[in-house]
């Protein structure tokens, strides 16, 4: 069979290149691939079959059935391992569906609904009560005991995390999708795609003359394209209600910070409505909400009455678009049951707590443009408010008033994620504001006020100012949008602080009528003889007044000096302590310092200066101080001063020339005369002269008559480049923290003069104080 095969193969794989795969080639023809559909007859006695063959062979392939070669199915080796799966990956490879947290849930999902099937639940019960697989599963040891395994199988295993699965978001059908036909709407979009002018909306945000301008446009077209710049185009959705609240029309398309406003069903020429913003704002002092429908049907009552049908399906869409908010909306919408007509309350806790504790202090910013709930407008409240005063402020027993920076930063913290209270648009006469951040603190903490955006001459600094000395808050954050107030700790309610007033007139009025009874008894007990001006009035309340009248001021000037002196002696003491810490930081440095340098300094051993030296006479010196000044090549000493490096160049100078040139950058002549006498000491040469130039000095150093060059040029006792350069790092270091040191010390000094002076002249005082107090009772 295989020979056959083979011999009819023979035409074509002999036309065919060598190069070439005779099942690639065909694959590759599309004739072949279109022709080449066949099957294998099971009948030996058929005929012939016509082949399909390459576009170079002329004869055509006529074959048997059983001689044909099924090329669909790819042939492959025994032996050969191209598929085979590593072992590791086969161990550790990450493969889908078969093991992991998904075949366990599809395994408890099945076990569900074999569990859900009755009839096989009927079938397995006797199984079930003879063989428990998670209680009886036993597992063999090596010793062969049986083992009982209590644990459960992972399908009857308890949940330990609930999950909650992600709830899609739902798409909120907009005004103008629940009273505009479907066509009709189609069409406005693909018209509102082509428009390219606009209407620009700038920081101010729907002004009067932005919807002057949108009902000026309706005139021309029944579109209008309105852009909008910060911050309305933070929160498009917020923009879109605004404008159809101000301008009775309808938004059809939108796209990032770009709304199309339809002028809807109500526009007449020359018309428009009249729906005022005090109105507005007065349904929303009292906490109710007034969408964009509401509004168009105010201005389309006041311009055009609509046909009978065309209100009817507007009605009627509007109601079960409303009836399915309600279903869905369960959670987060509450339905109030009255006694005739039944009414929702949409919207989150969080909007209904914060209006509920904005509700009477003043008309809603219809224009605000972040999330609901919405502010209250700080520019439509009063002026000035007749008969108002900053309120009375108590501190509890043992607390001070002022916050500390822990306290601070709580506050700030807890005032991150609250609510806008307030939007506030005018820097002066913000006494109604005033009014209403004190009732607002009865309920809470803290008052939150943004600054509008787009008006001119905004100080937010002069608005923090008047606001904090009108209610006697403490300010906690300021800037060009936002102002944060705290009502303090010593902040009493306009019920407790009506309390506390009526407490101090009732003790008033209880001294006078012991003051009354006093005098009366003294009257009775009187003998008749003596004068009345001879009566006594010690330890009287009439003597207490009278020394309050005489010595008021001066105690008040005293406590107030006092405290002056406090806070100075304070201050005083907390900068005494604050360069102590620093002076012991700067000698513990100094310590850690001095130990590096004495570590580096153990291993510099510098040579010491040899006596018998070669004497030159002064002839010989000036010539060699002239050549050495003609020296271009020379040696530059830098930072690390003389090491090993710099002996063994001088050596290498000496190599080709007498004389070397070293130049030093030392300004102190003192230690350039040290540095010198070092090179001699180490290098055997004899000082010519030290010559000032321009950049510094320049020692010139003879070799010497009988120099020899040393077999090792570098020499052990002076430290390496390294080392050189650490030494010189730690020199710095330690004058540097030496002298920062003594200011620190200079400090501490003066601060002990200046609090002992101030102690010395309080102890003056206090004699003084008792003198004259001895004097009075005297």
């Amino acid at each position: 069979m295989l020979a056959a095969v083979l011999t009819s193969l023979i035409p074509l794989s002999s036309s065919l290149n060598s190069n070439q795969n005779p099942s690639k080639t065909l694959r590759g023809n599309p004739s072949f691939n279109k022709n080449f559909e066949f099957s294998i007859s099971e009948n030996p006695n058929n005929g012939p079959i016509k082949m399909p063959t390459a576009p170079w062979m002329k004869a055509p392939l006529l074959l048997q059935p059983r001689e044909m070669l099924n090329l669909s199915k790819p042939t492959t080796k025994k032996g050969s391992n191209r598929n085979a799966k590593a072992p590791d990956k086969a161990l550790f490879g990450k493969e889908s569906g078969v093991r992991g947290k998904k075949v366990t849930k599809k395994i408890i999902r099945n076990v569900e609904k074999l569990q859900r099937n009755a009839v096989l639940e009927d079938t397995q019960i006797g199984i079930c009560e003879e063989f428990e697989l998670g209680n009886w599963l036993e597992e063999i040891g090596r010793d062969g005991e049986a083992k009982k395994y209590d644990a459960k199988i992972p399908w009857l295993r308890e949940e330990e995390k609930v999950m909650f699965r992600r709830m899609k978001k739902e798409k909120v059908l907009t005004q103008a999708e629940i009273s505009l036909d479907e066509d009709l709407l189609e069409r406005l979009r693909r018209k509102a795609m082509r428009m390219r002018k606009w209407v620009k909306v700038m920081k101010a945000g729907v002004t009067q003359a932005v919807v002057d301008e949108i009902r000026l446009a309706w005139g021309k077209n029944e579109l209008v394209m309105v852009k909008f710049g910060v911050p309305l185009c933070r929160n498009m959705d917020r923009a879109r209600e605004i404008v159809e609240m101000k301008t009775g029309g309808l938004v059809v398309w939108s796209k990032k910070d770009i709304l199309v406003v339809y002028r809807g069903w109500t526009w007449i020429h020359g018309l428009t409505s009249k729906f005022s913003l005090m109105e507005y704002s007065s349904c929303f002092a009292n906490g109710q909400e007034i969408s964009s429908s509401a509004v168009s049907r105010l201005t389309s009552g006041n311009t055009i009455n609509m046909s009978q049908e065309k209100s009817n399906l507007r009605a009627l869409g509007r109601s079960l678009y409303r009836e399915d908010r309600e279903k869905e909306s369960t959670p987060t919408s509450i339905y109030i049951k009255g006694d005739e007509n039944n009414r929702t309350v949409v919207g989150s806790l969080y909007e209904r707590e914060t209006d509920r504790l904005l509700d009477g202090l003043g008309p809603r910013f219809i224009d605000w443009w972040m999330r609901k709930p919405l502010p209250v407008d700080a520019d439509l409240l009063p002026e000035v408010v007749p008969g108002f005063r900053p309120p009375l402020r108590l501190s509890p027993p043992n607390t001070r008033s002022k916050l500390n920076e822990a306290e601070l930063t709580y506050l700030r913290k807890l005032a991150h994620p609250l609510p806008f209270h307030f939007a506030l648009g005018r820097n002066r006469n913000l006494e109604g504001l005033a009014a209403a951040i004190l009732k607002l603190w009865e309920k809470s903490l803290i008052a939150k006020i943004a600054i509008k955006w787009g008006i001119q001459n905004i100080d937010n600094e002069q608005m923090a100012y008047d606001l904090k000395n009108l209610t006697g808050g403490i300010l906690l954050l300021r800037n060009k949008f936002l102002i944060i107030f705290y009502r303090g700790k010593d902040f009493l309610p306009q019920g407790v602080a009506n309390l506390v007033v009526e407490r101090e007139m009732a003790l008033r009025r209880c001294q006078l009528n012991e003051e009354g009874a006093r005098v009366k008894v003294a009257e009775t007990f009187q003998v008749a003889d003596e004068p009345l001006a001879k009566s006594s009035t010690v330890g009287t309340l009439s003597e207490f007044h009278d020394i309050q009248a005489k010595f008021g001021d001066l105690e008040k000037e005293n406590n107030e000096l006092e405290l002056q002196l406090e806070a100075q002696k304070e201050n005083l003491e907390r900068e005494l302590r604050n360069q102590e810490r620093k002076l012991s930081i700067l000698n513990i440095k100094i310590e850690k310092s001095a130990k590096k340098l004495a570590k580096l300094n153990s291993s510099w051993q510098p040579a010491e200066l040899d006596v018998d030296l070669e004497i030159i006479a002064e002839e010989e010196r000036e010539c060699l101080r002239k050549i050495g000044l003609k020296l271009h090549s020379c040696l530059v000493l830098g930072r690390r001063g003389v090491f090993n490096g710099v002996i063994e160049g001088v050596h290498q100078h000496w190599k080709h020339r007498e004389v070397v040139k070293i130049i030093t950058m030392q300004r102190v002549f003192v230690r350039v005369i040290h540095t010198a006498k070092l090179l001699v000491a180490e290098s055997g040469g004899i000082l010519v002269s030290i010559e000032k130039l321009k950049d510094g000095h320049a020692i010139i150093i003879y070799r010497g008559k009988n120099y020899r060059r040393p077999l090792k040029l570098m020499t052990d006792n002076l430290l390496t480049k390294r080392e050189a350069l650490q030494r010189s790092i730690e020199l710095q270091k330690i004058g540097s923290l030496k002298f920062f040191a003594y200011q620190r010390r200079q400090a501490i000094l003066d601060s002990e003069l200046k609090l002992a002076k101030m102690e010395k002249d309080s102890w003056m005082r206090w004699l003084h104080v008792l003198v004259c107090i001895t004097i009075v009772t005297v």
